[in-house]
């Protein structure tokens, strides 16, 4: 096994740089001021690193799977995050506290997280870069590069959700980050028509 230092650099940062603006970095930023930070970064990262592996094991078959049907199923889940959100963003001060334990424990959230991101990043423009790397730069660098860049994101909207958590009330919160999962559903759909 070769690593090469320049790859991994490249590697990191063209898909830190795409993947700063993607959905997917909405979407943590969302779950991690409803869920537990540390265990929606381990269900990200855990998809990234999963996805990473399909990009550079088997690129191509990528391209196989049906573009409308994966934006359909990720445009569903960020529909259901959003319902979710907005529907325990609205009640009165005695049900924030139930709201704030409707998402609790590792497994929940790490699950919660891993399919939203796992299903949304199917044929996503930093997987596609990652397996277009790896068949010039090398498997293993790009591999350590891609997954270093997404695993980053994700930890930086966690971060920032947790900032702003922390200065927010919890209900507008919700509210917000239920209106951008609403966005990112509809975005998705729109994506399916237009592209």
């Amino acid at each position: 096994m070769h690593l090469d230092p320049l790859a991994i650099l490249t590697a990191f940062g063209l898909i830190f740089l795409a993947e700063l603006p993607d959905k997917t970095m909405f979407a943590s930023l969302a779950m991690g001021t409803r869920m537990r930070p540390l265990y929606v970064w381990f269900g990200t990262s855990s998809a990234f690193i999963v996805h990473v592996a399909i990009a550079v094991g088997a690129g191509s078959l990528i391209g196989l799977l049906p573009d409308w049907i994966v934006k359909l199923v990720s445009a569903s889940l960020f529909a259901f995050g959003a319902f979710m959100l907005l529907r325990s963003g609205g009640g009165d001060d005695g049900d924030e506290d139930g709201a704030a334990k409707t998402v609790t424990g590792f497994w929940p959230v790490y699950s919660t997280a891993f399919m939203a991101v796992f299903i949304s990043e199917w044929g996503d423009l930093t997987q596609i870069t990652t397996a277009n790397l790896a068949a010039s730069d090398g498997t293993w660098s790009t591999a350590i590069g891609a997954a270093a860049a997404l695993m980053s994101v994700s930890a930086l909207a966690l971060l920032a959700g947790r900032f702003i958590a922390k200065r927010v009330p919890l209900k507008t919160v919700q509210r917000i980050g239920g209106l951008c999962m609403l966005g990112l559903a509809i975005w998705t759909l729109v994506e399916i028509f237009t592209g």
